[in-house]
């Protein structure tokens, strides 16, 4: 019997993983356009989600909770999803795969430096750019295929982020208060950056898209506001109830 706070979001993430194989994948043999700027954007963002987590998972296993470690394999076969989502809707569009970039390669060797919180502190900074996105790309994409998987993977993205909240919160909470907020503000001041660059890297892709980066950086800090008090000890969204969703 799961006994722990995690057992919610193995349920939710279980529930969603059987909604998605009943649901199916998009129609590929649509096929899609998609403009040059987008297929470099893409490709890069689809090496970001390809990865198999061992070094997440290693930390997880060693915070001692094991319904935890079950819900972040769970949260990286998802994550994976995304990664082979963006190949085929690649492919779609007939175009290939990157074999690794300089942006991903950072991230990856920077959570990997300590421990399980900055691990995920980081991940948190690539999971709110990535909000940001997929967001632009569901509204702002011509192509219905391209559409059709943004809005798929930024409703995965909306789910992942409270769970991390949570376990941020946990892990923030031994810390006195000014301390915690300290780091949290840390935190959104790393992020400014990492949107910084994201927006001038993508920048011929978000301009496509209809968005300048001026604004997709603002947006990735107004959004920010949440998770930060939800990190510090405030309110963190809970997992959806079985069925709930549509």
């Amino acid at each position: 019997m799961i006994k722990t706070g995690y057992g919610a979001w193995v349920r939710e993430f279980g529930s969603e993983r059987e909604r998605r194989a009943a649901v199916g994948d998009p129609d590929w043999g649509k096929g899609a356009q998609l403009p040059a700027e987008l297929v470099r954007s893409i490709q890069k963002f689809q090496v970001g989600e390809d990865g198999d987590g061992s070094a997440l998972c290693g930390k997880a296993d060693l915070a001692g909770d094991p319904v935890y470690s079950e819900a972040v394999r769970l949260f990286i076969a998802e994550e994976q999803n995304h990664a082979r989502m963006l190949r085929l809707l690649l492919e779609a569009g007939g175009a290939g795969t990157l074999d690794g970039h300089w942006s991903d390669g950072a991230f990856v060797r920077v959570r990997r430096l300590l421990g399980l919180r900055v691990e995920l502190l980081v991940l948190m900074i690539a999971e709110v750019v990535a909000l940001g996105y997929y967001r632009a790309l569901r509204d702002g994409a011509g192509d219905p295929l391209v559409r059709e998987v943004a809005g798929r993977i930024l409703a995965d993205e909306e789910r992942h982020v409270p769970f991390h909240c949570l376990r941020l919160q946990e892990g923030l909470a031994v810390l006195p208060r000014p301390a915690r907020r300290a780091v949290t503000a840390g935190w959104r001041g790393l992020l400014a950056g990492a949107a910084t660059l994201v927006a001038v890297d993508h920048g011929p892709a978000l301009r496509v898209l209809g968005v300048g980066r001026g604004a997709f950086v603002a947006e990735a800090l107004r959004s920010s506001a949440w998770m930060a008090r939800a990190m510090s000890g405030g309110p963190v969204p809970a997992p959806a109830e079985p069925g709930a969703r549509v």
